[in-house]
């Protein structure tokens, strides 16, 4: 099968995996989507652009003629663990898993991946955001392999205290004090989409707006949803009001989904610090210093 791999997959799965792992995936990368075109019998549209970070989404239609997306990622980004979540949720605030059946590739119902909640106003987008995410969170299956909030952010944290450059040291700090306060007081244990923002709500055929691309974990509810308090950081910080907008989003979000706004708030700063320093390493310079001036407001 003749393709291009998106850009931003080619790169993202180096910065990620790591440039031998990423390479050696993609060039297997024809065939195995050749393989898992042939076992289903599919017929492919073409290949979803630019597509996500981790997996590469080819847009195809079933024998029937039904459309749907073959999503193929490496076996580093644990696409099983994708399939158990999507299977507990049975299409409730996600996309509906077509074929179940154990497979290095997940067939999955189409969405319209050119418009995401991303399309929306903002104060509308985040509306419709918080009432997605308040779907996916449920009780995980008895036995499952899913990480624990605690264990990723602890992987997360190593990497923060490898390291920390002087000029944001204190702010590292304060993020790595506030996760280990965080993960000692915990008690909830919900099914999380574990990446949940703006960009990973599609719309849909079945009901407007669906979810995609989760990676699935368990832990408490102010984790998953402090990823989208800093959606559209770039506007935030381009507001003249910033810091204080986005401190009322901190607390009108918690309110929405009666999560504690301090937990939420300790979350949210882990996390864009966290996700700010990565980006530095990666060499993404603009993303980094939004992500650590964001952060620096709360």
């Amino acid at each position: 099968m003749a393709f291009e791999p998106p850009e931003r997959l080619v790169r993202a799965l180096g910065e990620t995996y790591g440039d031998d792992v990423a390479a050696r995936w993609l060039g297997q990368l024809p065939a195995l989507a050749e393989a898992a075109v042939a076992e289903r019998d599919l017929t492919v549209d073409r290949v979803q652009a630019p597509g996500g970070r981790s997996s590469l989404v080819l847009l195809v239609r079933c024998p029937d003629g039904t459309p749907a997306a073959l999503k193929l990622a490496p076996a580093e980004a644990r696409p099983e663990l994708e399939r158990a979540a999507l299977t507990h949720w049975k299409g409730w605030g996600t996309a509906q898993l077509l074929d179940p059946s154990p497979s290095t590739s997940l067939l999955l119902e189409r969405l319209h991946p050119e418009v995401s909640l991303r399309s929306l106003p903002e104060a509308k987008a985040l509306l419709e955001a918080a009432g997605t995410l308040r779907r996916l969170w449920v009780e995980p299956p008895v036995s499952h392999d899913f990480e624990s909030v605690a264990d990723r952010t602890e992987r997360q944290a190593a990497a923060m205290r490898g390291g920390l450059p002087e000029d944001v040291a204190p702010l590292a700090e304060a993020a790595l004090a506030a996760r280990s306060e965080l993960t000692m007081s915990s008690s909830e244990e919900f099914l999380l989409h574990g990446n949940f923002r703006q960009s990973k709500v599609l719309s849909g055929e079945r009901t407007p707006w669906l979810t995609v691309g989760p990676e699935p974990l368990v832990g408490e509810r102010a984790y998953d949803l402090a990823r989208l308090v800093r959606d559209r950081v770039e506007d935030l910080i381009a507001a003249p009001s910033g810091a204080a907008l986005a401190r009322r989003r901190v607390n009108k979000l918690a309110d929405a989904l009666d999560v504690d706004p301090a937990r939420l708030h300790g979350w949210t700063l882990f996390r864009a610090v966290e996700s700010g320093l990565r980006a530095r390493t990666a060499g993404r310079t603009q993303e980094s210093e939004l992500l650590l001036e964001f952060a620096g407001w709360l």
